[in-house]
């Protein structure tokens, strides 16, 4: 069993930034895949941007070059560094531990971008 608590959301003026954390408790969390989703109103949730457990990454096409992805296994907390803000980037954003075929999700923190 993985517990997943995110944090850092709020309400940003486009062109700004934030960094999410997803702190995990629970077991091991070294051996998860990790990724951030979010899901804005009306909206299928998405994958925003992934890590392996070896420390691959992926993103999603609508963020490369403005958002990261990093993860400290000693602080057994995932990520992700979010640059250039623009309204589109307004939604939930939710942490994810995956090890097929178990996989867990946190609740999710709010990203607003808007003047």
């Amino acid at each position: 069993q993985v517990q997943l608590v995110e944090s850092g959301g709020g309400l940003v003026q486009p062109g700004g930034s934030l960094r999410l954390s997803c702190a995990a408790s629970g077991s091991i969390f070294s051996i998860y895949d990790m990724g951030w989703y979010r899901q804005a109103p009306g909206k299928q949730r998405e994958l925003v941007a992934a890590i392996t457990s070896g420390g691959r990454t992926n993103y999603a096409d609508s963020v490369k070059a403005r958002f990261t992805i990093s993860r400290d296994n000693a602080e057994n907390t995932v990520y992700l560094q979010m640059n250039s803000l623009k309204p589109e980037d307004t939604a939930v954003y939710i942490c994810n531990a995956d090890r097929r075929p178990v996989t867990y999700w946190g609740r999710g923190t709010q990203v607003t971008v808007s003047s």
